[in-house]
């Protein structure tokens, strides 16, 4: 029996297009981490912190999470796939099509259609050096962060049921960097777009936990976009930097892209 060959896959990266800037909290920013170990004084719901500074941080993983989340219900995509378990069962997008605009930005794996690496790759964000020393001075009890007590009553009965909640308070900033791999040129308008878009509909959603309650605000300040041929990497060549006006983020790009 002849064996069966696999498809060949072409992965090409014709570039890079990296995204830099700031997140800045207009409430108070709550990314939990696990209770084991991380809990400062009693504290219900610790924020995630970077084990060598102490310092909390948004993981990429989170904020890249989310965006993919927005886009998916943005574009009106069928929640397919069942993820976790016990009581973190989530539902999400997952079609594995080279055609849908979430699966080809944000990656998709399926035992049906196959894997198709994210375009994206999202850093995690850390707060500011301006912000470490703002913070640093508060007092507060806790490093970096405030204490945020809260009540939920119950319907019937009326009773309290108090918990307190780890922030990183309003003002605070933190450096994002988004890395988008250039495949192909014909997707790149598209693609860069729908990132610009999701990031501005997190804006008017929320980050992190809470968001219903108050929490979570944040404003998304696109700093630097910076273009890297793949001539820059195997030939030296110098890095574009895209000037960011009247365009949309992907027109920008693209401009750039074609005209070096």
């Amino acid at each position: 029996m002849e064996e069966k060959k696999n498809k060949p896959i072409n992965k090409p990266i014709k570039g890079k297009v990296i995204l830099s800037g700031e997140i800045v909290c207009k409430t108070g920013l709550h990314i939990g981490a696990s209770d084991a170990g991380l809990s400062i004084g009693g504290m219900d719901n610790p924020v995630i912190r970077d084990p060598l500074t102490k310092t909390p941080y948004i993981p990429g993983s989170s904020l890249k999470g989310k965006l993919r989340s927005l886009l998916e219900r943005a574009m009106d995509k069928e929640f397919d796939k069942k993820g976790g378990s016990g009581k973190s069962v989530i539902y999400r997008h997952e079609c594995s099509k080279a055609s849908c605009k979430v699966c080809r930005l944000f990656g998709s794996s399926s035992k049906d259609n196959g894997n198709i690496p994210s375009r994206l790759h999202v850093r995690d964000a850390f707060l500011s050096e301006t912000s470490i020393n703002e913070l640093s001075e508060l007092e507060e009890g806790l490093p970096y962060t405030e204490w945020k007590e809260e009540n939920s009553l119950d319907r019937i009965t009326c009773a309290a049921n108090p918990r307190s909640i780890e922030r990183v308070p309003a003002g605070a900033v933190f450096e994002f960097e988004i890395v988008y791999t250039i495949e192909k040129e014909e997707d790149l308008k598209d693609d860069l777009n729908n990132l610009q878009a999701v990031l501005k509909l997190l804006e008017d959603d929320a980050l992190g936990g809470g968001g219903s309650r108050g929490n979570g605000r944040v404003k998304i300040e696109i700093k630097d976009v910076l273009v890297r041929k793949k001539e820059h990497y195997l030939e030296g060549k110098d890095e574009i930097k895209v000037e960011l006006g009247g365009d949309d983020l992907g027109t920008s790009v693209e401009k750039v892209y074609r005209g070096s």
